[in-house]
């Protein structure tokens, strides 16, 4: 069984940045259905994608949904940067602040997760 972290960093800004998040929700669900251990964080800008995938109207919603479980949290320090804090805490998304606000890298490596950035 594999151990995998997604971590999504991009933006909004550009249809490259959608495609890497499309190419994220993807790839965690590829390892849940294998019934891999899998976890999705949200970091840097991507933490503003989360209000955007929690809308039904927005075209990866039902990609998001297949794998919101898996969603280990959002980092607080970069939601709170981005100005999309509350957004995030209304989808029901933690804010996670592990290390200095923001998620423990560290910890998942340590756990034996491979991370993958998208």
């Amino acid at each position: 069984m594999e151990k995998v972290a997604v971590l999504v960093l991009a933006g909004r800004e550009t249809r490259a940045d959608e495609a890497r998040i499309a190419n994220a929700l993807t790839v965690v669900n590829e390892f849940k259905e294998a019934g891999d251990e899998v976890t999705l964080v949200f970091s840097g800008a991507g933490t503003r994608w989360i209000s955007e995938l929690s809308n039904s109207g927005h075209p990866l919603s039902n990609a998001f949904d297949m794998v919101k479980d898996k969603v280990a949290g959002a980092c607080k320090e970069c939601a709170a940067s981005f100005g999309v804090e509350e957004e995030v805490e209304a989808s029901g998304i933690p804010l996670v602040e592990e290390y200095k606000g923001h998620p423990s890298l560290k910890r998942l490596v340590s756990q034996g997760y491979q991370v993958i950035t998208f």
